[in-house]
């Protein structure tokens, strides 16, 4: 049994020794960044078992990324990898006040022709639940297929599905990304959008009613993540919002699918949405505390230390 199986393409991140326009810096550090894998290793973090699935190529840069995954305790068994085409490769790029932007290489990367044929559905079934984003379908034809089977297969074996919609306007255009977006929406159990992208998804309709329309399709909880001020969680006995944290933010890549894995997290400890939310906007704000996509990701005992549940002799 596996509690969360995750999708989704992971690429080699290079990270720039120093602020400024890319043509001006001279070192990188290496890095993985991938929205899925990022879920997956930060629940592995908070004591659950993860599944990632892929195709990475058949190179050092694909190596790489599956030995990291493999050491942080995910289960890659079905990561696959491709003599054809590469592992995808992006750049991130600081800028003045912790602004980073990011540059893809990720055009027919291996992880694009991911396909139907490339699933074991028998390796799903044993999931509680299957975590997707919006990046995937967004990246190929079959990419897009895949999720949407895996969607079908879900509802139709009762698995959870979580859902983050990870807008990626480099990816696709506004209107495309939301006629999918919104329609996958409606199909899942938990849905964890940004307030920024429910702007997006749903111009015209204010948060609450949309979250609202969403739960009329069968959707059981929508999770609005608003950063430092908390999240909004809406589902069928009411809504409620739970306070954030504030705290020193040193890169805010990662925070989002910290998020999710942290609310993940407290759903698979049997805790309610209050408690889930608290712990996702916990592990959500002490991400953006360290630089990299996955470093900052804490173990459950460095929450408690973090929400003051825990005292840790530090010396």
């Amino acid at each position: 049994m596996i509690d969360v199986i995750t999708i989704g393409e992971t690429m080699l991140l290079m990270v720039p020794g120093q602020s400024g326009p890319l043509r001006y810096v001279s070192s990188f550090n290496k890095a993985i960044g991938g929205a899925e894998s990022a879920v997956a290793i930060a629940l592995t973090r908070l004591g659950h078992s993860a599944g990632w699935i892929s195709r990475l190529g058949k190179d050092e840069f694909g190596l790489f990324i599956y030995n990291f995954l493999r050491g942080e305790g995910v289960d890659v068994s079905q990561v696959m990898f491709d003599e054809n085409a590469p592992t995808g490769l992006f750049f991130k790029e600081r800028r003045a006040g912790n602004e980073t932007r990011v540059v893809y290489y990720r055009q027919d990367s291996a992880a694009s022709h991911m396909c139907l044929e490339d699933i074991n559905f028998e390796y799903l079934q044993q999931a509680k639940y299957i975590h997707i984003t919006g990046i995937t379908p967004a990246l190929s034809t079959s990419c897009n297929k895949l999720i949407w089977k895996v969607v079908e297969f879900a509802k139709t074996n009762g698995i959870g599905i979580s859902f983050d919609p990870n807008i990626r306007l480099k990816l696709w255009d506004i209107v495309t990304a939301r006629s999918c977006l919104t329609e996958l929406a409606q199909q899942c159990d938990v849905f964890f959008p940004g307030e920024q992208e429910m702007n997006l998804l749903y111009p015209d309709t204010d948060l609450v009613t949309a979250a609202h329309d969403l739960l009329s399709y069968g959707v059981k909880k929508v999770v609005i993540k608003q950063g430092a001020k908390g999240a909004l969680v809406v589902n069928h006995q009411g809504q409620i919002m739970i306070p954030g944290y504030s705290v020193e933010t040193v890169d805010p890549i990662g925070a989002g699918d910290g998020f999710a894995a942290g609310f993940l997290a407290g759903q698979l400890k049997m805790w309610d949405d209050a408690e889930s939310a608290k712990l996702a906007n916990a592990v959500g704000a002490m991400a953006v505390t360290v630089a990299g996509d996955i470093e900052g990701y804490p173990t459950l005992e460095e929450v408690m230390h973090f929400t003051k549940q825990k005292v840790v002799v530090e010396r």
